[in-house]
């Protein structure tokens, strides 16, 4: 009683003693201890601010009350609060925003009209300026993007198709041209200049022509080989041909990791990518190997000119030789951030030591892809007694790649893409062994087999890495000069696989494959973590 007589006195004198200060004052109880009445000054303190920042948006001298909300209560007041989230002494709650109206009482927002009473809250966006698509558009721009992607997996399935055909035409390459080892693996240097001379010029013309042209321009080069590789003329031809080859497939790889790396959900679409590249390495060697055993073997690379002609001209239909910016666009999706720097792109590049351990992987990576789909056959039939079916082994080897890509995503994700990198590896070299060492036909086709679904996740996993490491103004050059590196490793190490062969046989080719996998995870162990170097 003694407590509520002596409030109601202080409430008297305050309006007896004239008009209320600007600062409406808040009492804590007399019982409280001298730590409330601190918190009560700086309460009254940040009170203070707040309405002299609303008096300098007030443009008449008397407007109605706006509402400000003040920050939430600190634990060490709300430890104050009696049963009910009340404040003792005062009226402020933790169960609803604290709000101070400059007025003569303290109120709750709750308590105000929404249409009397502004609330400034903190957070709010009220700049959002993106664009409302309606269904319709939605539907149109998905279906824009699946026709994008589709044009660029069939270009990786032409890929798919040229590696995939040389490993079975090998054997008889040789005994059409009477040539050994040594001299049949020019086919493979002069591919691998074309892959490296395509990385190089990306660069450049990614820059100068543009995302359209540079995939058409790929696709001419390459069409033009077949034509010349389809009459089976001189060897030397062969050979120029296969560096227009690699030239134009350069170009393609290149843009065409680089545009996905850029897309939403890059990390399943590179799977579906390269797996579009497995079931090109996959259906090549079945009708390569139809066309080992006739006379007019090179009429093989009619059937690649005809779906040449088709890859040209679906590229040019979808993408009308336009920049990467405007396709991503017409698919409603946001440019790529643009460079800010004018030093020259090369430079740039090649100043990024994340981009060096890439390459190296890629190269090794694909070398060994190639060398074991390519080499495999003529490893069969002499070592295994494998007759002219023995191509099929091939079909097989990239069959599993293949299934890799496309059926292993979900181990990718759930276990990591650094550390699965690691167990595919081991896993590959375990079974490469046993190829090495059981001299069983049905067991060496099974186990390459095998070594293809280990191998095949590898490729798309080290893309995907590339959109999380590089910077975004740089992926495509970065990808086409890693992707581009990569490809002339499908050439290095069967060329030395052949110049090994023509000097201890092809039984050498069991322990290079095994050595080179072994190297691919001392340099996976070397490439940075995740990290983006902007």
């Amino acid at each position: 009683m003694a407590s509520h007589t002596t409030t109601d006195t202080v409430a008297g004198s305050q309006k007896q003693s004239g008009p209320p200060t600007s600062i409406p004052q808040i009492r804590i109880g007399d019982n409280e201890s001298a730590v409330s009445s601190s918190i009560d000054l700086s309460l009254s303190k940040g009170i203070e601010r707040i309405r002299r920042r609303s008096e300098l948006h007030r443009s008449k001298p008397a407007i109605e009350s706006e509402a400000f909300e003040l920050p939430v209560l600190p634990e060490h007041i709300k430890a104050h609060s009696d049963v009910h989230g009340r404040a003792t002494g005062s009226v402020f709650t933790t169960q609803a925003p604290v709000v101070w109206a400059p007025s003569e009482d303290i109120e709750l927002a709750s308590r105000l009209p929404s249409t009397t009473a502004s609330s400034v809250r903190i957070g709010e966006d009220t700049s959002s300026t993106a664009p409302v698509l309606s269904p319709a558009e939605r539907a149109r721009n998905k279906f824009r993007s699946r026709l994008h992607f589709a044009a660029l997996a069939f270009s990786m399935f032409l890929e798919g198709w040229n590696d995939g055909s040389t490993g079975p035409l090998l054997p008889t390459i040789q005994r059409s041209y009477n040539i050994g080892f040594a001299i049949v693996s020019l086919l493979f240097v002069f591919n691998c200049l074309g892959f490296i001379s395509g990385a190089m010029a990306n660069v450049y013309l990614d820059e100068r022509v543009g995302f359209g042209k540079v995939l058409v321009i790929g696709s001419i080069f390459q069409l033009a080989a077949y034509a010349m590789l389809g009459p089976g003329g001189p060897f030397p031809i062969m050979c120029a041909a296969f560096g227009l080859a690699g030239f134009g497939i350069s170009l393609q790889n290149a843009q065409a990791n680089g545009f996905v790396g850029s897309l939403k959900g890059a990390q399943t679409k590179f799977g579906l990518l390269h797996g579009s590249y497995g079931l090109g390495a996959f259906v090549a060697p079945l009708v390569a190997t139809h066309f080992a055993t006739t006379r007019h073997w090179s009429f093989h690379y009619l059937i690649s000119a005809a779906i040449g002609v088709f890859n040209t001209a679906m590229l040019w239909f979808v993408f009308r030789l336009r920049k990467q910016d405007d396709v991503l666009a017409e698919a409603g999706q946001a440019a790529v951030e643009a460079d800010s720097t004018r030093e020259s792109k090369y430079r740039q590049i090649l100043g990024i030591k994340t981009v060096h351990f890439l390459s190296i992987f890629a190269l090794i990576y694909v070398g060994v892809e190639v060398t074991l789909g390519g080499w495999i056959v003529t490893f069969v039939q002499q070592k295994r007694d494998g007759g002219a079916s023995a191509g099929y082994i091939s079909s097989g080897f990239f069959g599993g790649l293949m299934l890799g890509r496309l059926t292993l995503m979900w181990l990718n994700q759930k276990i990591g893409e650094r550390r699965i990198m690691f167990i595919y590896a081991l896993l590959a070299i375990q079974l490469e062994v046993t190829v090495w060492v059981v001299p069983s036909l049905v067991e060496n086709a099974l186990a390459v087999s095998l070594i293809g679904l280990l191998l095949g996740p590898m490729y798309p996993i080290l893309m995907s890495y590339c959109t999380q490491v590089l910077p975004k103004w740089l992926l495509t050059g970065c990808v086409g000069w890693i992707g581009g590196f990569g490809q002339a490793g499908s050439a290095v190490l069967p060329f030395m696989t052949g110049l090994l062969a023509s000097k201890f046989g092809i039984g050498s080719l069991q322990p290079l494959i095994v050595s080179m996998m072994s190297t691919l995870i001392v340099i996976w162990a070397f490439v940075p973590r995740v990290r983006r170097v902007d």
